[in-house]
């Protein structure tokens, strides 16, 4: 059996938790360090540590998937605040090197992000000047690449000089130099690519637009790919917290010789060329590149598919489209118009019926669950007929994640593989969380404590350290009342759901557990 070695981006469930509940629903061991080496939020991890950890089990491992972004910044927030020079990056990607040299059999998988630029400023996640000069840095970006490749109109060249005599002169340099540095980093992994150290490179675009510093810096590195002659082996699309499920599907699909064949289902026929809010191209292509880089393909029909991925749309894209924060009737008109759920459940229906496996990839609202889709499949009774199913912060976030999860799936419903005795009920379980934080948490629970309970209980919605305890007994009561209102169907008896923590000490992202007992 293969011994898959897992270095996360960063110690929240999301990154460090799915893939290994999608591993528990194969027959492959997935190892990761202990979560107390991975730092917490803006404290970076050892690095130091770290790289001393991977390289002790390198030589009993057959395969390496790792967050570069952890072994040189320890994290994905200390990607944005560090002060290392490139010398300092370069010795602490040398692990990659002396694994591969301690092992030659090695293979490696990595994942460097495009170091993000948020249109808002806040800096919960970012540098403290981020707090009043986000919004600025950001639109610098935008209108600089507007420029490179468009052109600036007068409107926007008087913005410009206005917006350059407010930015700080020592703001605006240190956040340049940190993503010079971070280029550097992306430009040294793919050396590492070309000269043999890593077999396969994700280079993804965290929180990106049209234009801005990732939509330049992504060409330069397309570039440099094109030149080395690495389209097959580099990637570069949007996403970031999927990007560890979506290397594990990869692995898999290689270890087993598996090379599944996806069928995907809209339920807007604009859906695939709408460009999700937080992105920079259509959702039909990110479809494609999430699909490719997993180890899958898209065909043609569904007859000789190995599972149909129903695609819950947005029918417009960017600013436009709909989050859950938003009332239904505050939706563009167009989620009135240009979406027919009805008949996107009655697909799901039929595809099941058939005998077909149907997953779930619920993208027309950001941060979280589509309501109206998700009542009307409890409603039908149709939840049961999926096999896997995601609606979480990004487009990019959620399709990595059930593609990732589907192809694991599929699998086994495919093939004569032998099974774990808990490999089924551990897939379900997987199934199940994402419904209860994706639709449970992220589209009702958290809007509604931080509406009705967070300023009562002492906390924000950033800082909840001192109320934590008690939070988080508030939101496993709201989760088990929405297990019993909206999952009846799924035998409530044989599921336990327990461990409720907010990883950040804030609300925006929740982790808990939640078993399938045997019958």
């Amino acid at each position: 059996m293969s011994r898959i070695l897992y270095v996360p981006l960063d110690e929240r469930p999301c990154n460090a938790k799915f893939p290994q509940q999608i591993a528990q629903a194969s027959d492959l061991d997935l190892m990761s360090p202990p979560v107390s080496m991975l730092g917490a939020k803006k404290q970076p991890a050892n690095t130091a540590a770290l790289s001393q950890w991977i390289l002790e089990q390198s030589t009993q491992t057959d395969v390496i998937i790792v967050s570069l972004d952890m072994l040189v910044y320890g994290g994905i927030v200390p990607s944005r605040l560090h002060h290392l020079t490139e010398d300092d990056c370069r010795a602490r990607l040398a692990t990659i090197v002396e694994c591969k040299k301690k092992n030659p059999n090695l293979r490696i998988y990595a994942f460097n992000l495009i170091m993000r630029a948020p249109a808002y400023s806040s800096s919960d996640e970012e540098p403290d000047y981020y707090a009043d000069h986000g919004t600025d840095l950001a639109r610098n970006g935008w209108l600089q690449d507007k420029q490179a490749r468009d052109g600036m109109n007068e409107a926007e060249r008087l913005e410009f000089d206005a917006l350059l005599s407010r930015l700080p002169e020592h703001v605006l340099q240190d956040f340049i130099e940190r993503r010079r540095t971070n280029t550097a980093v992306n430009n040294m992994a793919i050396d590492l690519v070309k000269e043999g150290f890593i077999d396969f490179l994700i280079i993804p675009l965290d929180d990106n637009a049209k234009y801005g510093y990732s939509s330049s810096e992504q060409r330069q590195l397309l570039y440099v790919i094109e030149e080395k002659g690495l389209f097959d082996r580099v990637h570069l699309y949007p996403g970031a917290d999927e990007i560890g499920c979506t290397l594990f599907a990869r692995v898999f699909c290689e270890i087993k010789n598996y090379r599944p064949e996806i069928y995907t289902r809209f339920s807007s026929t604009s859906g695939p060329f709408a460009i999700p809010k937080y992105e920079d191209r259509s959702l039909g292509e990110s479809l494609k590149c999430q699909i490719t880089a997993a180890g899958g393909f898209i065909g043609d029909h569904a007859r000789e598919a190995d599972f149909v991925l129903m695609v819950n749309s947005p029918p417009v894209g960017q600013y436009e489209m709909a989050e859950t924060t938003q009332l239904f009737r505050e939706r563009h008109s167009s989620y009135f118009s240009e979406v027919n759920l009805r008949e996107f459940a009655q697909a799901i229906r039929v595809y099941a019926e058939k005998g077909f496996m149907v997953a779930l990839a619920d993208v027309a609202v950001c941060n979280g669950s589509d309501e109206p889709l998700l009542k009307l499949l409890s409603g039908s009774g149709l939840l049961p007929k999926l096999s896997a199913y995601a609606g979480w912060n990004t487009s990019g976030n959620t399709l990595g994640t059930v593609i990732a999860h589907a192809i694991v799936e599929s699998y086994y419903r495919t093939n004569d593989a032998v099974q774990k005795p808990d490999r089924s009920r551990n897939s379900e379980a997987f199934y199940l969380s994402r419904l209860v934080e994706d639709w449970g948490y992220q589209a009702i629970i958290r809007a509604d404590i931080a509406a009705n309970h967070l300023e009562e209980l002492g906390g924000n919605y950033f800082d909840v350290a001192s109320i934590h305890d008690q939070l988080a007994g508030l939101i496993h009561s709201k989760m088990e009342a929405f297990l019993a209102q909206y999952l009846q169907d799924f035998r409530l008896e044989r599921l336990m759901l327990d461990n409720v923590i907010l990883p950040w000490k804030r609300m925006f992202e929740v982790g808990f557990d939640l078993r399938v007992t045997a019958d």
